[in-house]
């Protein structure tokens, strides 16, 4: 199956692993590329969790009796690890990148470059698609959600196209879309179609709902010292994360304790987000807006 690059991988797998005999959390598996680089470095008492709600993920789970497969979303991560008995980890690692081979699978409805169903659900299993989304939300919620999630810069536009063209004939296919899409575009159009399908993706998957859960968790189940290492790729992500490092919450306010002392949950290793050289990019294109923070846990 067609994974990308594993993106920052040597930086994030030197970031995330102090202990060799610790156990630690991939928590986006994928193509299983970061899980088998942190296996080669812990030793035969290390412990390697990984999650991922795509099925197709299984396909990749290698052959080591210290990896166990967890087949959910990250955001349950404190439920599966108090079901197998762990109450703290030493590290936790998400790219929260979207898989080469997601965009690749024509029918997954993620990539505006294929014609399929307007899908685009990462767990197969789930209730909403971005066809659902298309065909009911009204006109503020989508304005709101190309918005926030796409930064569509004419998104009160397109929502009000949206809900003309569908009151004629109901959303279907990418092509559908795409056809609605095409004489309202705003600059380059494969940069625009790409804002608005991320934007439907995110709302579909409740990324930054489940992105908000798994920092709570990770929170609690990290030792004192253990590291939490993030690669994101938009700014919707990265300022979630800088938030979070620096107060412990999404709203970036400091919080202060009885005696006056703003709360600081973690020690920031990176004062400045590492991002991929040039090299790697050159390489791997889908590395080219990732940016890579880490922490450790206070």
């Amino acid at each position: 199956m067609s994974y990308h690059d594993p993106v920052l991988l040597t930086q994030s797998v030197d970031a995330l692993i102090g202990d060799v005999g610790g156990i630690y959390i991939d928590a986006t598996f994928g193509g299983g590329g970061h899980s088998r680089a942190i296996l080669k470095r812990l030793d035969s008492n290390g412990k390697l969790l990984g999650f991922d709600q795509d099925e197709d993920a299984l396909a990749n789970i290698p052959q080591d009796d210290r990896f166990l497969f967890v087949g959910n979303n990250f955001r349950y991560l404190k439920r599966y690890l108090r079901l197998h008995g762990i109450k703290t980890v030493d590290g936790i690692l998400a790219d929260l990148g979207v898989s080469s081979h997601q965009l690749n699978k024509a029918e997954r409805g993620f990539s505006y470059r294929f014609d399929a169903d307007l899908d685009m659900r990462m767990n197969q299993q789930g209730q909403l698609t971005a066809r659902d989304i298309l065909n009911t939300y009204t006109i503020e919620e989508l304005q709101s959600l190309f918005s926030e999630y796409g930064e569509v810069r004419n998104s009160k536009t397109l929502a009000k196209a949206i809900v003309a063209e569908r009151s004629l004939s109901k959303f279907k296919t990418i092509n559908d879309f795409l056809r609605l899409l095409e004489p309202i575009v705003m600059g380059k159009p494969p940069r625009y179609f790409a804002q608005v399908f991320q934007a439907l993706r995110i709302e579909v998957n409740d990324e930054m709902g489940a992105l908000k859960a798994f920092f709570e968790a990770s929170l609690e189940v990290l030792k004192p010292s253990g590291k939490l290492v993030i690669i994101s790729y938009h700014s919707l992500e990265d300022r979630l994360t800088k938030n979070f490092f620096k107060n412990g919450n999404f709203e970036g306010k400091h919080q202060k304790d009885f005696y006056g002392n703003i709360y600081r949950p973690f020690k920031i290793i990176t004062k400045k987000a590492i991002e991929p050289s040039k090299e790697e990019v050159q390489k791997n294109s889908r590395a080219r807006s990732a940016k890579m923070r880490v922490a450790e846990k206070v």
